[in-house]
């Protein structure tokens, strides 16, 4: 979601999904959308690859684990698993490459497609202004806050405006705090909010009765939901924001190519059936954009 990825999530697999708390990844010669269409029109991703790229063979695509069910390492192992590297296979393939993932910080994605050591970044990282001063964006999710009860949703919560009144729980420092705190200065009613620490301790407080409800990253909350059936999520996402494949500002041809490449996929129904495969279906774009943030 919308949030400064300089407030790192726990990367420790041992916790997975309580690895990932609300503390989201986000944070111009901005190319129009429209450019990477006209360049790509008529063409395949493979056939739009610059010549330096099919001769080496290679993607190198780096991600930061610690946020699943977008990356993280398969339990056990230093596998990397989730959205992103399932959605990196199936580009490379498009592209008739041989794909290697690595994983790095958060913080040095960036610096490391400027310098030549990356050839792409997926990490969860949403397309913002700020960054596309340094990079240029391929949209693939779109995502936002998601409100989370406990099970049955024993409240009759359908809408932001129904927390009003109520105890809510919200992550410190993280774009839902703010999505909570922007609705309850609407309130007549007040809200009660306490701050959690992250995601996994404000869920122990739906447990224990003490709030009864909170907000959390859409992607998040649909892993917490798969591994525990002791909580509900509401359908409806605030805050939303897309999130982008990077890539360095002197590679518009690399670009181009994963563009297409998004595209294809989208159109034969494996974008998709990535997406619902780690149950995030509800934050897939209709179609691949380029610099499409705020």
């Amino acid at each position: 979601m919308n949030r400064p990825r300089s407030l790192r999530c726990l990367a420790a697999l041992a916790v997975v999904a309580l690895a990932a708390t609300a503390c989201g990844r986000s944070g111009q010669s901005d190319a129009p959308s429209s450019t990477a269409s006209q360049a790509a029109s008529g063409r395949t991703a493979a056939e739009l690859l610059p010549a330096q790229f099919r001769q080496k063979g290679v993607l190198r695509v780096a991600t930061a684990v610690g946020y699943p069910p977008m990356e993280m390492y398969e339990p056990g192992t230093t596998r990397l698993t989730g959205v992103d590297p399932d959605l990196a296979k199936a580009i490379a393939g498009r592209l008739k490459l041989k794909l290697e993932l690595t994983n790095a910080a958060f913080d040095g994605l960036i610096p490391g497609l400027e310098s030549g050591r990356f050839d792409l970044v997926m990490s969860s990282m949403t397309d913002s202004a700020q960054r596309r001063q340094a990079v240029d964006f391929v949209d693939y999710f779109r995502t936002g806050g998601v409100i989370m009860t406990k099970q049955g949703n024993p409240q009759g919560i359908k809408s932001l405006a129904d927390l009003c009144g109520k105890t809510v729980v919200l992550a410190k420092g993280s774009s839902n705090l703010h999505i909570g705190e922007e609705q309850n200065a609407k309130c007549q009613e007040k809200m009660r909010i306490s701050q959690s620490e992250d995601a996994p301790t404000g869920l122990l407080q739906l447990d224990s009765g003490r709030a009864v409800a909170t907000i959390v990253d859409y992607p998040v909350a649909k892993m917490f939901t798969k591994k525990s059936s002791s909580y509900e999520v509401l359908p409806e996402q605030y805050g939303t924001a897309p999130w982008g494949i990077a890539s360095a500002k002197s590679q518009s041809g690399l670009r181009d190519a994963v563009h297409k490449a998004l595209q294809e996929l989208i159109d034969n129904g494996d974008y998709k059936k990535i997406l619902d495969t780690w149950a995030v279906g509800d934050s897939a774009v209709p179609k691949a954009t380029v610099n499409d943030g705020q």
